[in-house]
């Protein structure tokens, strides 16, 4: 392990205080301590910013912005990328949690295999934090063409490297622009991400959240396609088919059940 590497972390909030204190110590808590945190308020109108500003006062790697109006996760997490001075970038977004040695292990798997891009299986909990004995497991490679059918990087477990790749910003769509910014960094890397097997974070699954609800879940796939990507109205159209098989017939696989202790 290289202790002079920075991580830059991003979390992009907005009205969280019921989230944000146990996100934000998750990463007081890492084993690997060479890291900044950059968290970007989008105009919270709850108690979000002053927990952020209590944490801020106490640790000077912790940095906080704020937009002055509501613009979006895309450049809200945007501004966070262009503020950021690390050789790595990771997320972890408002209502998530990392276990303590997610950084330390993802780090040393990246420079061990020479990585661009890597992310990890990841737990889920419920909204109230309750353990949901279920695990997304990564796949051990994937290249843009698989990456193109479905999103397989959970973006709480994504980490790029800025020193071979540069800043990867979203593009502003207010949904699914976490699996448009992995792609551009597939991508530009030229050869597959590689996902960690084991389990390094905490997916909080929110009532409202796009994975619980199909549709919705159509709807900003195909603005991923159309919008995001710029392909064609029927070659979206396309894509959303080829989704759909890949979901219901590869993806859901992924998610595997523990036994509760």
């Amino acid at each position: 392990m290289k202790p002079n590497v920075l991580v830059s972390v991003i979390t992009a909030t907005y009205n969280s205080e019921h989230f944000i204190e146990e996100t934000i110590n998750s990463v007081l808590h890492q084993t690997y301590t060479n890291w900044e945190l950059l968290i970007i308020d989008d105009a919270s109108t709850d108690g979000t910013i002053s927990i952020i500003k209590s944490f801020a006062l106490k640790h000077n790697n912790i940095k906080f912005f704020k937009n002055e109006a509501n613009q979006g996760a895309a450049v809200t997490r945007n501004k966070g990328i262009k503020e950021a001075s690390g050789d790595f970038i990771a997320f972890l977004d408002a209502d998530d949690v990392w276990k303590p040695q997610k950084l330390e292990k993802q780090l040393k798997f990246m420079l061990e295999y020479n990585a661009d891009v890597s992310f990890s299986s990841y737990d889920l909990m419920t909204e109230n934090g309750l353990p949901l004995h279920k695990t997304v497991k990564a796949i051990p490679k994937l290249n843009y063409k698989k990456f193109l059918k479905c999103n397989y990087i959970g973006n709480l477990t994504g980490m790029y490297n800025t020193k071979t790749l540069g800043k990867i910003y979203a593009p502003n769509l207010r949904k699914r622009q976490d699996w448009l910014l992995w792609l551009s960094a597939v991508k530009k890397s030229n050869k597959p991400a590689i996902g960690l097997k084991e389990s390094l974070a905490i997916y909080r699954v929110r009532k409202n959240s796009i994975s619980s609800k199909k549709l919705d879940l159509l709807k900003y796939n195909y603005l991923v396609y159309k919008k995001g990507l710029g392909y064609s109205t029927l070659k979206s159209l396309y894509y959303i088919i080829v989704f759909l098989l890949e979901y219901f017939f590869v993806k859901s696989k992924q998610t595997v059940t523990s036994q509760k202790m």
